[in-house]
């Protein structure tokens, strides 16, 4: 993931500002800038995250490719993440929200990856694919948290070589 000298102007953590979601799956994107300590976090839920982003892009006088927007993804396993830009929103709600006010897919987007990894049984058969509704707004496990933490500071030691 060499490709980080990224011309960013604002970092974007999605997430849901209500207290009962504060330390949940759905909310990778809040801690991430709380682990950078710099950054915005949206303080709007999830399905209405574009409007917030569109304002706080004109407030920073910023271009929508300088943007970068930090979310959870279902479909990445926990423990991995993918810097993408210009993808469609693959359903993620806070995506489809940002791009419908930006009118664009061109920025940047750090998928924190959250999917379970099941443990293999001793016959190699892993265990079904839960569905996104059934883990995302849990909380973090412990466990969890310190994957997510190695992650966070993997991206955040790419992020600083720019």
């Amino acid at each position: 993931m060499g490709n980080m000298d990224l011309k960013l102007k604002l970092i974007i953590g999605l997430g849901n500002p209500d207290k009962k979601y504060a330390n949940s799956y759905h909310n990778v994107g809040f801690l991430f800038v709380d682990y950078l300590d710099k950054g915005i976090k949206s303080e709007v839920y999830m399905n209405e995250s574009g409007k917030f982003v569109a304002k706080e892009l004109k407030k920073a006088g910023a271009k929508p490719e300088e943007l970068l927007l930090v979310h959870d993804d279902s479909d990445i396993g926990l423990g991995k993440y993918k810097l993408s830009f210009g993808r469609g929103a693959a359903g993620h709600h806070g995506v489809e929200s940002a791009q419908a006010a930006l009118k664009t897919k061109n920025f940047w987007r750090l998928r924190i990856g959250i999917r379970p990894i099941g443990p293999i049984s001793p016959i190699g058969i892993i265990k079904p694919r839960k569905k996104a509704g059934e883990f995302v707004l849990k909380k973090i496990s412990a466990e969890d948290k310190k994957i997510l933490e190695r992650v966070f500071e993997e991206v955040a030691n790419g992020l600083k070589r720019d």
